[in-house]
């Protein structure tokens, strides 16, 4: 008879912990660039993620009654939702965008922040992401931040009040992977807030990755919608989160320059 303990499952007493608030899962994931509502609905559903992003400026969450309800296939009574500002340039839009998001969900005060700075490669504009954030937190905002992989950005905006920094790991929707693990790396020792790599995802080595470095989590949309199976793909995405998790806690093995046996030759009879 087996007499190990058997391990309980990833996530369940080691949640995710932001504003206070506890998740199972550590795989945050979008809404934006699948085929129909459904796939959107199939691959969430896949993914086993709590929190879902909804750019409010390109999704339609009840402003246009006449048309299909995102909410539909994500209701809020399951999902933790997380509006976010995609395709704001400017501090004053991003401000209006997360007020009229509050207005929709009846006072949702949690919002992922976002404020572009360049049209090719979507880097986030830290100044006006500062400002913004400063106007949202006084508001009554809770502010998780997309921003870049600078430490002393991610201090700052820890200091103002951030309930969780969120750094590129390279350009959204390129699937390029983490290009700079030494920046992110910096970001996860210094903060205390969660920290979750945020743009750049391209597969699921990328996702154990960011989660080895010891991020809190990941969130990502084009890597599992712009898959050829997303489904599937959402799937990979949620067990290399959880081994990456897993890893990041056993600690790994010292690198080393020369070979050592798995067998040891101390003690052998011959």
């Amino acid at each position: 008879m087996n007499t190990n303990p058997v391990p309980a499952p990833a996530g369940a007493a080691d949640p995710l912990i932001i504003d206070g608030v506890s998740y199972t899962s550590r795989l945050l994931v979008g809404t934006g660039k699948y085929k129909d509502l459904a796939e959107t609905r199939a691959a969430i559903e896949a993914s086993g993620a709590e929190i879902v992003t909804v750019a409010i400026r390109r999704s339609n969450i009840g402003q246009n009654p006449d048309e299909p309800n995102l909410l539909d296939v994500i209701p809020p009574d399951r999902y933790t939702i997380l509006p976010n500002t995609a395709g704001c340039y400017t501090a004053e839009d991003a401000v209006r965008t997360c007020r009229l998001a509050r207005e929709l969900l009846d006072g949702h005060s949690l919002v992922k922040l976002e404020v572009l700075g360049d049209e090719k490669t979507l880097f986030p504009d830290v100044v006006q992401t500062l400002k913004a954030a400063e106007t949202l937190i006084k508001d009554g905002f809770r502010v998780m931040v997309y921003t870049t992989d600078d430490l002393i950005v991610a201090r700052e905006l820890e200091a103002m009040g951030c309930v969780a920094v969120m750094p590129l790991a390279a350009p959204i929707g390129s699937g390029l992977g983490i290009r700079n693990p030494y920046n992110i790396r910096f970001i996860v020792e210094e903060l205390s807030v969660p920290v979750l790599v945020d743009a750049g995802v391209g597969t699921a080595s990328d996702a154990a990755v960011a989660m080895e470095l010891g991020c809190d989590g990941v969130l990502m949309n084009t890597a599992i919608a712009a898959a050829k199976d997303p489904v599937l793909m959402a799937s990979a995405m949620k067990k290399a989160v959880e081994a990456g998790r897993e890893a990041y806690l056993a600690g790994r093995m010292p690198r080393r320059r020369y070979a050592s046996a798995s067998s040891p030759l101390d003690g052998t009879f011959f």
